[in-house]
């Protein structure tokens, strides 16, 4: 099981609010990066949660820590155990039920791993593992085991990667993840982009993140430039499963990025109790459309181990986007699709 990398100190809000200076608006969101919340106890106490549960909150957490951004919580509901923002991030006894036909790698990214830090599966496009960690740990990830610590690289082994990616001349796309590859900071990525830049066969860098969601600050001036500041096409795939968590700071954060001529879509995965209803998936791609973002793909669970109470069967998955297709305009249905290990493309069901 891999550990994910601690945060630095976690730094108290007493702290920021009367000891420290208002960090800049560069530095805002690494800030926020240090002050997650980790601890299981002071989650429940923040949301007003029964603390019976606190001994297998906290045995969950020991699998897969739990980490959540403080801006995210603001838009958690106090008192309710079945928030569907809180259902993402608080560790479940029901993720300690070992389940048949759920496993640490549901993908088969190891034999998709050719050189440290590629996860390269589909023609024409590669997986760049850029960070090991996420500003959020979203309690379904079908990457909780993945091996990171083989994966996470010095200067040499990203010029081997940059180098496999030099000789694969039938890519055009390099997809920067991870982990969340924003929880990187803005200096090493711009190197990064500078480099896949230089290699004349790309023309478009995307990133899947999921921090623009969780802690909006990190859309300042220091990434935009960096990231729309090359000759490939800016891409931006967020992670958002519930209208909730777009709020009047992550519509502007989006806002800056259209303004800067980034493409933004979403891909959302169905998951139980979060947003496996068709109010709740219509709200959604409403919520998605009047930030400037379009709705890409809605996945089914990977199965991966310690998630299977998030799963929804296929029959109703089908049915509830049949019922988006009647209720909403095609451009805001996302494709309901299953990512299949060894298949060249995501499977449409």
């Amino acid at each position: 099981m891999i550990q994910h990398r601690q945060p630095p100190r976690e730094i108290t809000a007493t702290e920021i609010a009367t000891d420290s200076p208002q960090p800049s608006a560069e530095r805002r969101w690494q800030e926020e990066m240090s002050d997650l919340v980790s601890d299981p106890q002071e989650l429940l106490e923040l949301l007003q949660l029964d603390q019976q549960q606190l001994p297998q909150l906290k045995a969950a957490g020991e699998l897969f820590q739990l980490r959540v951004p403080r801006p995210y919580l603001g838009r958690i509901r106090p008192g309710d155990p079945q928030d569907p923002l809180l259902l993402q991030v608080l560790p479940s006894a029901r993720e300690l039920q070992p389940t048949p036909g759920f496993s640490d790698d549901p993908l088969q990214e190891a034999a998709a791993n050719p050189v440290p830090g590629v996860v390269h599966k589909y023609r024409g496009r590669l997986l760049l593992i850029t960070a090991g960690q996420c500003a959020v740990n979203c309690r379904y990830c079908f990457r909780r085991a993945f091996p990171y610590s083989d994966n996470h690289l010095n200067r040499s082994q990203w010029q081997q990667a940059l180098d496999y990616i030099r000789g694969q001349q039938d890519l055009r796309e390099v997809i920067l993840s991870g982990g969340d590859p924003l929880v990187m900071s803005d200096k090493q990525l711009g190197w990064l982009a500078g480099e896949l830049g230089a290699i004349p066969h790309l023309d478009k860098l995307r990133i899947h993140t999921r921090l623009p969601i969780v802690a909006p600050s990190r859309v300042n001036r220091e990434f935009l430039d960096w990231f729309t500041g090359s000759r490939l096409k800016p891409v931006l795939v967020l992670h958002c499963n519930h209208a909730n968590e777009i709020d009047g700071a992550v519509r502007n954060a989006l806002g800056q990025l259209r303004a800067a001529g980034v493409t933004l879509l979403n891909q959302s995965v169905l998951l139980k109790g979060v947003n496996d209803s068709e109010q709740a998936l219509a709200d959604l791609s409403e919520a998605l459309f009047d930030a400037g973002v379009l709705p890409y793909y809605l996945h089914q669970l990977d199965r991966v181990q310690g998630a299977a109470h998030f799963e929804v069967n296929d029959t109703q998955a089908r049915a509830l986007v049949e019922q988006l297709r009647q209720r909403l305009p095609g451009y805001l249905v996302p494709k309901l699709v299953r990512e299949i290990p060894a298949e060249k493309s995501k499977t449409p069901l």
